[in-house]
């Protein structure tokens, strides 16, 4: 076990490196919101989940939704490590004809399970994944990551009642609580707490973590293959492993300067 998670926690370091890659200097980019999900990436796509990226169409393979989208540079870090596309591609995010886009586009980009990023819709797609999975008879699990600013959405709770109705315990939710949104912390603007009672209420298995601690991580994902649906709610730092951008909502979707792309980058090779 403690090999499994030294192998996971170096590949989690890959994918922050790679996510302040694709931002770049002198250009927007979600760096905050990327870098909290990473270590929750990290353990699905190289740890948990069934896929295979020649083949990224298996039907048997578990799903994977970022509902959050605009963290979608942590995402493309990951399916880049794992040879769904040449990681030189990584170098075009956010360009014309990239399939790299802002948001995850499934038509462009291989390994995308749906388009998202407009916030609260991505759980209700899981849903209806998850229940035509189980309608095909097959033994696939659906995850999906959801952000704790898009916790003020409705669709989640229509979502997360017709998940308890109809019993999809092939679900999994991953809430990434970062307590910051684009301008500012959560108890300050539309305050969704308390997540973790909310979720219970609504008929949901709750497992809390750290979301920064791998082998919590880890046993988490086993213990959610015993129910459902169950949600994780991962305490998080936005911005998690680059001194300048923790717990910073200047970088939700900020610039970095020369400056700050050097220093993030040698903070990640430490």
């Amino acid at each position: 076990m403690d090999a499994t998670i030294a192998f996971l926690e170096g590949k989690a370091r890959a994918l922050r490196r790679k996510i302040v890659r694709e931002i770049g200097w002198g250009k927007k980019g979600h760096l905050g919101g990327s870098c909290s999900a990473a270590d929750l990436v990290t353990a699905l796509y190289f740890g948990k989940m069934r896929i295979d990226p020649r083949n990224p169409g298996w039907p048997d393979r578990d799903r994977f939704l970022l509902s959050k989208g605009h963290g979608a540079l942590v995402q493309y870090a990951a399916l880049a490590e794992l040879g769904f596309f040449p990681e030189a591609e990584l170098d075009r995010v956010k360009t014309l004809g990239s399939i790299l886009q802002g948001h995850p586009d499934r038509k462009l980009c291989p390994g995308i399970e749906a388009n998202t990023g407009s916030l609260g819709h991505g759980l209700s797609i899981a849903c209806g994944i998850a229940a035509g999975l189980r309608l095909d008879g097959r033994k696939s699990k659906v995850y999906v990551l959801v952000g704790d600013g898009e916790q003020s959405e409705g669709q989640i709770w229509e979502a997360a009642m017709a998940a308890k109705a109809f019993k999809l315990d092939n679900l999994v939710a991953i809430l990434d609580r970062n307590r910051l949104q684009a301008m500012g912390p959560i108890v300050e603007r539309f305050d969704s707490n308390p997540h973790a009672d909310k979720w219970a209420a609504f008929g949901w298995r709750v497992i809390e973590i750290d979301g920064h601690d791998m082998r919590q991580i880890v046993g988490a994902l086993d213990a959610a293959d015993q129910g459902g649906p169950t949600v994780i709610v991962a305490n998080t730092v936005k911005g998690k492993g680059i001194a300048f951008a923790e717990n910073n909502p200047a970088f939700h979707n900020g610039v970095m300067t020369k400056e700050q792309y050097e220093q993030a980058l040698a903070a990640l090779a430490a």
